[in-house]
């Protein structure tokens, strides 16, 4: 079981958090991008830094960055890592493409396929690279020669047929940890169909995550984590009404009202059971080992709400540390 943290978005020295992770033994050191720091940069940084810790991209966006970038972006990392680069992509959302890139968010499942589709071409492959989608044509262009597996940030249906059929890995976030195995379900249905071995498909979930001497502060940073993420995204609050319909539906309108208090406190007990762990660190170690105990997970996350305190996730990382 490969056990792996997400560096939160606030911390600016993240040679220096990839250090810390790497002596408590976890496996693998993520960044996200949204805004404000690149991804690649970042763990060029962390690979410098550290001797072993794997890395990887949870999530970079499949509109901001060509196929070719991506692949270019991901192999030059490859080349100053010491271990395994996982490039993990995703749609991510209208908001976010085309308030900050300036695109249209067209047709998310087709750019999400054909983005890795070519990606992965583009990194490893045989002979010249020659490409003819609906979003993307290319011509006599050679591989790199990396060996970087791609990861897929998908939720609905359509773009977890696109994982299926394209991706070497899933990168789940606001599904139910029991509900995993279901979801996977699509997921297999389409890599048979394209003759692929679901079972090469690694599966990797975001785990909210807190842990403090006191409970009830981690519970509500995870709290708020589930609120702004149901309430900001339709797909994070299809995701999580497959269990929770009532909650998610009144969390979410309580956030578009600008109520983020009253979203937060919509967040019901049982569904910080479902889709985080929080708690004292001995509980959230607990639950922690629960969730990677579930068949269809190789790989769990620990993300740090963006609410907690710089304690708060400092204590978070070090009680939920392998070592």
């Amino acid at each position: 079981m490969v056990r792996s943290v997400l560096i939160p978005n606030e911390y600016d020295d993240v040679p220096g958090f990839a250090e810390r992770v790497e002596s408590l033994g976890y496996d693998r050191l993520w960044t996200g991008e949204l805004w404000g720091r690149d991804a690649f940069v970042a763990l060029t940084r962390a690979a410098h830094a550290t001797e072993d810790l794997g890395l990887g991209t949870a999530i970079v966006n499949v509109y901001g960055r060509s196929p070719a970038t991506l692949a270019q972006a991901a192999a030059t990392l490859q080349g100053a890592a010491s271990s395994e680069v996982v490039l993990g992509v995703g749609t991510s959302t209208p908001k976010a493409i085309e308030d900050l890139h300036g695109v249209a968010f067209d047709n998310p499942p087709r750019q999400l396929h054909e983005s890795v589709e070519l990606t992965k071409l583009f990194l490893d492959s045989e002979g010249r690279v020659e490409y003819d989608g609906e979003h993307f044509q290319v011509a006599d262009f050679p591989p790199l020669g990396a060996d970087v597996p791609v990861y897929s940030a998908a939720l609905g249906a359509a773009n977890r047929r696109a994982t299926g059929r394209t991706a070497d890995g899933w990168l789940p976030h606001n599904i139910p940890f029991e509900r995993l195995g279901q979801a996977f379900e699509t997921i297999a249905e389409a890599a048979t169909d394209a003759g692929r071995d679901p079972a090469s498909i690694a599966v990797a979930p975001y785990v909210p995550a807190a842990a403090s001497e006191d409970a009830e502060a981690a519970t509500e940073a995870v709290k708020a984590h589930l609120a702004y993420y149901v309430g900001s995204g339709e797909g994070y609050r299809n995701a999580v009404a497959q269990q929770f319909p009532d909650a998610a539906d009144t969390v979410a309108e309580a956030w578009r009202r600008g109520d983020r208090d009253d979203a937060r406190d919509a967040v019901t007990e049982d569904m910080v059971a479902a889709l985080g762990v929080a708690g004292t660190p001995e509980a959230a170690r607990d639950q922690l080992r629960e969730v990677a105990a579930i068949d269809a997970i190789d790989e769990p996350i620990v993300v740090i709400p963006e609410a907690a305190s710089e304690e708060l996730a400092e204590r978070t990382v070090e009680a939920l540390a392998p070592r």
